[in-house]
């Protein structure tokens, strides 16, 4: 099969793609961070209730996620997909669509409204997120180049994280309305003209995969309705099979422990802040402020270090600084400072001011240095897993000879919706049993011991114990860019008819990335064994 010639990204690609996450990113920083917030402190939603919007919706993803990766993989060589392309059709579709995030947003209505209103926009920001997700790997091949486009995406998505958590102070500042529910409101309204820009600006700045010669020579296929009725059968066939690959299952269990530990935190800590730190929504949203700033210092370090190292010692120097954080955090409930209540009164409403003209050590102490150590490892925790996805669809190629992207994108979003949905709904359901109530209209209610007790233990013990169990998974995860270089010669080599490896140990390096023998690569043993030994990979880094 004849290759085209490699397009090279250039800076406008790396930033056009990047710019995707702004609604990736950017809307998840507003529903994890603020939402259940929002309806627990303004709409009287009890606790269980605000689990149940925040998670029945993931149940329909289970089908919508991989379904979306399926028929964007499989519309390559149809009519739509060479004119518009098969992934751009998708983005063009959410352009008028994404504004209705701030429907969510309006206070005063029932469960079922805010239920309703979240299906429909997680339904559309689906849409985009796996179509938008798989460009990078199609653009390029190159380890660095997949490296620039993740961390171009990571600077982009604390860039919407910063965004998204100090609006609130900037809508109150300059509109009024402390704790008002309208500041909220104000802020979706803003995110939603944001994401449609944002995917413009990924339409116009990113190509799809190029044709080869002997795929211009296939006639765009018709509509065939006996394949169609086929498609959940042979979607959930291709979902199962990414996690045959070794590479992918390590990469689930960094990717879910990072991401997991920071939905637990984010669920929890603005209430964390309003009922033992004694703040309001302008200290969360100043507290949150400072994290994404260390968050996004710390992805351009995670970028190099990725680079230098891999991302299992970047994923553990990560997990070690959010430990950290969060240990200050539980110092903080069984020492309760004295002075810190009135200290953060006395700055009248911005908390930066206790590093400058009001300088307060014991605000400093508590607040500041616990929520940048949380800042500095979350943002590696997030770049590590999307540092490695780009790579992912090469290891695939490597054992099935297709491209599939679109399922890999599938998958990740799809395991990514349903793990957020079980923290937000466990996290939510045992705060409810623990005795945490509702306030109403901005009312911060006056909590028993028993409830701030759960509400502690759960944001600090969980996040803790959900990291380190992903450390323990992929400990012995090896993909890096000398392996990766190695990999995707070999891949040249399949596709050119190779039977076997070119060294010993380009072999075992292929073979541990992809959990499978060598003599089965390329689609020629899908019921083939791991293996033996594959540990035994020699250390090359």
């Amino acid at each position: 099969m004849a290759t085209p010639d490699a397009r090279k990204p250039s800076w406008i690609n790396y930033w056009g793609w990047g710019s995707g996450d702004m609604l990736g990113a950017g809307a998840q920083a507003v529903i994890t961070g603020w939402l259940a917030y929002f309806f627990i402190t303004f709409c009287g939603l009890s606790p269980v209730e605000t689990g149940l919007i925040l998670g029945l919706p993931r149940l329909l993803e289970a089908i919508t996620c991989p379904l979306i990766g399926y028929i964007s993989d499989n519309l390559r060589h149809t009519w739509i997909g060479r004119k518009v392309g098969r992934r751009k059709i998708f983005l063009l579709l959410t352009i008028p669509l994404l504004p209705s995030f701030a429907l969510i947003f309006v206070s005063g209505q029932t469960f079922t409204y805010y239920l309703v209103t979240f299906i429909f926009f997680e339904f559309v920001y689906t849409m985009f997120l796996i179509p938008w997700e798989t460009l990078a790997a199609e653009m390029t091949k190159d380890y660095k180049e997949k490296a620039k486009f993740a961390g171009a995406r990571m600077l982009i998505a604390q860039s919407s994280a910063i965004l998204a958590s100090y609006l609130p102070t900037l809508i109150i500042n300059n509109f009024g309305g402390k704790d008002s529910s309208n500041t909220f409101l104000i802020m979706a309204a803003i995110f939603g003209g944001l994401f449609s820009l944002v995917v413009v600006l990924v339409v116009l700045f990113t190509w799809e995969r190029p044709y080869t010669e002997d795929e211009k020579l296939i006639q765009p296929e018709a509509m065939d309705w006996g394949k169609a009725a086929l498609i959940p059968v042979n979607m959930f066939r291709d979902l199962f099979s990414t996690l045959k690959l070794k590479a992918f299952r390590q990469h689930l269990s960094l990717y879910l422990g990072g991401y997991i530990s920071q939905d637990i935190f984010n669920t929890a800590f603005p209430l964390f802040v309003a009922t033992v730190m004694v703040g309001s929504t302008l200290v969360i949203s100043q507290a949150m402020t400072m994290m994404y700033f260390a968050q996004l210092i710390s992805v351009m370090i995670a970028i190099r270090v990725i680079i230098k190292t891999g991302p299992t010692a970047a994923y553990r120097m990560a997990i070690s600084f959010v430990a950290a954080a969060l240990l200050l955090f539980l110092g903080f409930y069984l020492v309760k400072p004295a002075g810190f209540a009135a200290g953060v009164e006395g700055l009248h409403g911005n908390i930066f001011n206790a590093a400058g003209s009001g300088f307060n050590p014991t605000v400093l102490l508590w607040l500041f240095l616990p929520i940048i150590l949380a800042g500095l490892g979350r943002g590696t925790l997030n770049f590590v897993p999307w540092g490695v996805y780009n790579y992912l669809p090469d290891v695939d190629e490597a054992v099935t000879g297709q491209r599939r992207e679109g399922i890999f994108a599938g998958v990740m979003t799809f395991v990514r919706k349903i793990a957020q949905s079980g923290a937000i709904l466990l996290t939510t359901t045992l705060l409810g049993l623990g005795g945490f109530v509702s306030g109403g209209k901005g009312q911060v209610v006056q909590q028993t011991p028993q409830a701030i007790h759960t509400l502690v233990l759960i944001m600090v013990g969980g996040p803790i114990l959900v990291m380190v169990t992903g450390m323990i998974i992929s400990w012995k995860f090896r993909l890096n860019a000398k392996t990766h270089e190695v990999l995707v010669h070999e891949v040249e080599r399949l596709r050119a008819g190779a039977t076997e490896a070119e060294t010993p140990e380009s072999k075992a390096i292929v073979e541990d990335l992809t959990g499978w023998k060598y003599e089965r690569l390329w689609g020629r043993g899908e019921k083939a064994k791991p293996p033996v030994g594959s540990d035994q990979i020699p250390d090359i880094n």
